[in-house]
């Protein structure tokens, strides 16, 4: 009996899950657990009926993408916990059920880029290749779920945000749940970029960094620059560094800087064009 009535919230939840409110998918998990509960489920043991053990499996994996559509990280990183034991068991007592397995471990991966949790990123990768049925690194980022964060962080580090920018426009994220994260990294990567024009260049044209930042309006871009203490002036943007880098090039000619603060700069000013050019890109298309 408590089995059939589990196995019924479970298909509500997964075909309802979408549009249910976070509210209502919370009451009906917890009518799950309390069944689980009954039928001694609620953990996996070596004992336990591996028909129970799919279903426990499932109302963990609907919790964790509720949690991720109603924006409440805590909640999810909860069930990605329950969750590791049910993964970690081998596909003879279980049927791994990859995709949706990876689906929420690519989301928990996403979860650790935008906290800017990187050892625990990788820490995690190292993980999955040993996790029975997940193969080695290619199978990894070839799968749509894990390969997407995996790109986004190597190029989050090389600081390729054009490509980053590209793999987060809405119709490229794998599923519904991963656009959550779009917002976040889209504010992570804007103040990287904020950082690389003070740092490479003493101004720049209102204009330009409209569409440097990807911001709608230059009212838009004007919000940004109290935010960050910027002066604007004759259409320009005025950087607060422009002093000190003016400092900066007066002890170049006398040759007091190092060249690390040079390879820094360059490096800015990579991030800088490849950032402009994608924007160019885009308002070609449009």
């Amino acid at each position: 009996m408590a089995e059939r009535q589990l196995t019924q919230v479970l298909t509500q939840l997964k075909s309802q899950g979408s549009t249910l409110s976070y509210a209502d998918a919370a009451s009906l998990l917890s009518k799950a657990k309390l069944l689980l509960l009954q039928l001694n489920a609620l953990t996996p043991t070596s004992t336990t009926n591996p028909t129970l053990l799919f279903l426990a499996r499932e109302t963990y994996e609907q919790g964790a993408l509720a949690s991720i559509r109603a924006k409440n990280p805590e909640a999810f990183t909860r069930y990605v916990s329950q969750l590791s034991g049910y993964y970690e068991l081998p596909s003879s007592v279980l049927d791994p059920n990859v995709a949706e397995r990876n689906k929420v471990t690519g989301l928990y991966l996403l979860l650790l880029l935008t906290q800017a949790r990187y050892a625990e990123f990788h820490s995690e990768l190292e993980a999955l290749t040993t996790r029975e049925g997940a193969g080695g690194s290619v199978d990894i980022e070839t799968d749509p779920y894990l390969g997407y964060p995996i790109c986004l962080e190597r190029w989050l580090m090389e600081g390729s945000y054009d490509r980053v920018w590209k793999a987060m426009k809405k119709g490229e994220v794998p599923c519904e749940e991963y656009s959550v994260f779009s917002e976040i990294l889209t504010s992570q990567i804007r103040s990287e970029i904020a950082s690389s024009s003070e740092r490479a260049y003493p101004s720049l044209p209102l204009s330009s960094t409209k569409s440097l930042l990807f911001l709608d309006s230059e009212g838009a871009v004007v919000e940004f620059a109290r935010s960050r203490n910027w002066t604007i002036k004759d259409g320009h943007i005025i950087f607060p560094s422009t002093s000190s880098a003016a400092a900066g090039a007066a002890a170049a000619s006398a040759g007091e800087v190092e060249g690390g603060d040079e390879q820094a700069q360059e490096f800015s000013k990579m991030i800088i064009n490849n950032a402009l050019g994608y924007a160019r890109e885009l308002e070609t298309i449009v």
